[in-house]
């Protein structure tokens, strides 16, 4: 063979070498990249920290639930944005802390029991999922407002099927004050049965009409059940009695009332795999706030219930699943907030955030890389009555330290919850220091938030759609 045809062999053969490396990257690439996921986002409503099997409950059967946790990521150190649950749901749709959006406490149907007003200029999930495609939908409860500029349409979402309201008064009626607040879009509807039953079938209708698209989706199903009336169906009641012998009997409406609520997550959960979508589609679980003291709720190893700062107020239970991403069985103690959801379903969707959040994605810790966080978590509650007086009361914590208060007028309390979980011991007196940074921190975050207004003349029922 002559050199000039060796040449020729050596070239091509490095040619090919090449291509195959460059075929091989792409491959690669290709493996550890993954289509924009659908996501489901489900949120209960006053479900504590302890009321899961998974999380510990013994009297309690939530086999949707659990089967969920079992299937992804858990935490154990999941917190909602605040106590009660229209901060928290402004947190989990702004990514931020929920007075910078106008949202320091509950929104209400009467003006003179009302503290908060959904900033209208806020970003909310659907502009940034929108802009890389995604359909967007919410079904059931909304509590962050009744009418324009303060609907979920108002908000960029392209269906709503749901309540605008805050509680119902009644589970099949669905009516609050005596007045409807079901609608499809703008529309008012009447559907019948129990409203846990109702958001569950809508759902299904979202998800199964979705099917097949090539598009993806966002849909963000949020209960009203296990809040107060609790009124299971009368079947799920007595099954509870008959199965837990000697049970109190307003924990038995309450472990009915989850239980139900339970077997309408596993319906919609379901729905996802029959329809063909579950391999890609992220699903999250959690609660907007802790457990309810009179339902005879369980909040885990934790003092305290819904509306106070302690933990058992504010921690909740969280899973996220996602096929062939998130590890089955897996478990995180990052400390994590409803407001990470913001940035952790941007990250897993594409979508660029261009405007300053407190959220900070906890989409690496899913797919299984370790994070830490170096940051301040503030968490307010504004509320009326004899024992709030329209004032706020706030906790804050840095690392191990926690600072709060459960009314405006009683002192702050200092905890270190790594030495003391149950925050039982109210250290400030031997650490001024720590109460002088974490003090510090607050008063420069009410400033910050108190450019967003809270309150704006809201219509009168006889005004209202």
């Amino acid at each position: 063979m002559s050199k000039k045809f060796m040449r020729r062999v050596c070239h091509a053969l490095f040619v090919v070498a090449g291509l195959l490396v460059t075929v091989g990257r792409t491959y690669a690439a290709t493996e550890n990249t993954h289509s924009a996921p659908n996501i489901l986002m489900i949120l209960t409503d006053d479900q504590g920290w302890g009321d899961a099997a998974a999380y510990g409950a013994k009297d309690l059967k939530t086999p949707a639930i659990d089967s969920l946790i079992a299937a992804g990521m858990r935490f154990d150190n999941f917190y909602a944005n605040c106590p009660v649950c229209s901060p928290t749901r402004a947190a989990l749709l702004s990514g931020m802390v929920p007075d910078k959006v106008g949202v320091p406490g509950v929104i209400r149907t009467h003006p003179d029991n009302n503290w908060g007003f959904l900033n209208p200029n806020a970003i909310l999930l659907p502009k940034p999922l929108k802009a890389v495609g995604y359909h967007t939908a919410i079904i059931g409860k909304w509590h962050l407002g009744l009418e324009a500029p303060s609907r979920p349409i108002d908000h960029g979402f392209d269906h709503f099927h749901g309540f605008l309201g805050d509680m119902m008064d009644d589970y099949w009626t669905h009516t609050r004050h005596d007045r409807h607040y079901m609608r499809l879009n703008s529309n008012d509807v009447r559907p019948e049965g129990h409203a846990t039953d109702i958001f569950s079938d809508w759902a299904a209708d979202y998800i199964t009409s979705r099917a097949g698209k090539v598009q993806p989706w966002f849909c963000y199903l949020a209960y009203n059940a296990p809040h107060t009336p609790v009124q299971p169906p009368r079947a799920y009641l007595e099954k509870v009695l008959s199965r837990e012998p000697g049970i109190d009997p307003t924990r038995a409406k309450l472990v009915a009332f989850i239980e139900h609520l339970d077997v309408g997550i596993g319906r919609v959960v379901d729905c996802v795999k029959k329809t063909g979508q579950a391999e890609n589609t992220l699903i999250v679980f959690t609660s907007d706030n802790g457990g309810h003291k009179g339902s005879h709720a369980h909040c885990g190893p934790h003092r305290g219930f819904k509306q106070e700062m302690y933990e058992g107020g504010i921690a909740v239970p969280f899973c996220a699943v996602w096929p062939g991403h998130i590890a089955p069985g897996s478990r995180s103690d990052l400390v994590a907030l409803t407001s990470d959801l913001f940035p952790t379903f941007c990250e897993a969707a594409g979508a660029t955030i261009k405007h300053e959040i407190d959220g900070m994605s906890i989409l690496p810790t899913l797919l299984g890389k370790r994070q830490s966080f170096d940051r301040t978590l503030f968490w307010v509650r504004r509320e009326g009555g004899q024992l709030y007086q329209g004032q706020d009361y706030y906790a804050v914590r840095r690392g191990p330290w926690k600072l709060l208060q459960n009314t405006p007028f009683e002192n702050y309390q200092l905890f270190n919850l790594d030495d003391d979980p149950l925050e039982l011991i109210d250290v400030s007196d031997g650490h001024r220091s720590i109460v002088k940074d974490l003090t510090e921190k607050l008063r420069h975050h009410v400033q910050v938030a108190a450019k967003v207004p809270w309150q704006q003349p809201m219509a009168t029922d006889d005004d209202q759609e």
